[in-house]
């Protein structure tokens, strides 16, 4: 029996591998301590839920559009011209089963085989397998920490080919944490539409930023770089609803009709419930973001404070999102409670067995060196893991 050669070449997600391991100790009774969520550890706000309440009670539990309701599609509309200074109509926009799903539509709507994606890493696991699922060949191009994990113009344009159709640009980052300034998405934008090539911009985290940090969305310099522009967005990082899969996309009208078709044949239409608690997430109150934000900005600067005062490891502070990217560079090669560490890998299998702490492994993210940290998790959760690190590091030699 032959299966999908396709489907056979997709990896599994290992930041949904390392919090399934990470549940299933815990529910077996072990005082596991986990970093691995990519979830706000916060409740979905009152008003929100209530939304969804009312929803359900007066009968909205119909089938909508494929692609979203007319009400949800101008929430986003504002939200798109508030935020981001970006104009937008309905039928630019795209509403899914959370952003997985919308990226899925992406990819699809532009691919075709053999077309290649650049995508810089560390990157979220996910992209370069959701390329593949759509017969595309993605292209990685490597940043370095002592350049806060960004790519320079000159490395977007050494990787570009007469296959090359877009970029994936993901600012604030998953893992990394990095924002790119203005100055910096300019120079991105000049080149991606002097070689007319899409920008798939992916911006979960814009609210998610710290320390003076700004979120600009590319698509706002020009209409050129706007039309060449995919934004992905959606409500489960900034009003803590990863758990009602609503996704959206904005643009031109031609992909958005494209990936609206296939969309139709496929999920149909997001859920409708979910989809009436977004638009009172979007057209809301934020004082709840506000409160969130602060909280993790407090975590953010507890967690790289301790990490760098730890002998072996050390990190850089990151500018948005809620992870921190440990370097463990030095670990390599050392032994651990009688274990080699050779990579990521072995360091998060190691830390997980003896101390009961679950962080991802970076090489996922193809960053061998770095283990990811999530900040999503309480203060007390945080400093029983650190202090667990530290125990774990006095046992290497």
């Amino acid at each position: 029996m032959e299966f999908s050669k396709k489907f056979e070449s997709i990896a599994p997600s290992p930041t949904l591998a390392i919090d399934a391991k990470f549940k299933q100790m815990k529910a077996d009774g072990l005082n596991v301590v986990g970093f691995g969520a990519g979830e706000p550890d916060f409740d979905t706000p009152d008003h929100i839920k209530q939304a969804a309440i009312d929803a359900i009670m007066s009968g909205k539990t119909k089938y909508t559009p494929a692609s979203g309701t007319l009400a949800l599609k101008q929430a986003i509309c504002d939200k798109f011209e508030r935020d981001n200074g970006l104009s937008y109509k309905s039928e630019n926009i795209v509403v899914s089963n959370g952003a997985k799903h919308s990226l899925i539509n992406v990819f699809g709507a532009i691919l075709n085989p053999g077309d290649e994606v650049i995508i810089p890493s560390p990157y979220w696991v996910s992209y370069p397998e959701m390329v593949k699922y759509n017969d595309g060949v993605p292209v990685i191009i490597p940043t370095l920490e002592k350049n806060d994990f960004k790519f320079s113009p000159e490395q977007f344009e050494a990787a570009i080919t007469p296959k090359t159709r877009a970029i994936v640009l993901n600012s604030p980052c998953n893992p990394t944490g990095t924002v790119y300034a203005e100055p910096e998405l300019r120079a991105i934008a000049d080149i991606a539409v002097s070689h007319n090539i899409y920008v798939v911009s992916d911006e979960i985290y814009e609210h998610l930023v710290y320390g003076g940090a700004k979120h600009t969305s590319i698509a706002s310099f020009n209409d050129k770089i706007k039309d060449l522009t995919i934004i992905v967005n959606g409500v489960s990082k900034t009003y803590a609803m990863t758990g009602w899969r609503i996704g959206f996309t904005a643009s031109n009208a031609k992909i958005a009709k494209l990936m609206g078709n296939v969309q139709s044949h496929t999920t149909s239409n997001p859920n409708s419930i979910a989809q009436e608690a977004a638009i009172a997430a979007l057209n809301g109150p934020k004082d709840e973001l506000e409160k969130m934000i602060a909280e993790f900005d407090k975590r953010r600067k507890y967690m790289v404070e301790r990490i760098n005062s730890i002998e072996g490891v050390s990190c850089r502070a990151p500018q948005g999102a809620f992870y921190v990217m440990m370097n463990i560079e030095k670990l390599i090669g050392k032994t651990i409670c009688g274990k080699k560490i050779e990579s990521a890998d072995d360091f998060s299998e190691i830390f997980l067995s003896e101390q009961l702490v679950a962080v991802v492994s970076g090489v996922g993210f193809e960053a061998p060196a770095f283990v990811r940290w999530s900040y999503a998790t309480s203060m007390d959760n945080i400093k029983e893991g650190i202090d667990r690190l530290e125990k774990l590091l006095k046992n290497a030699d």
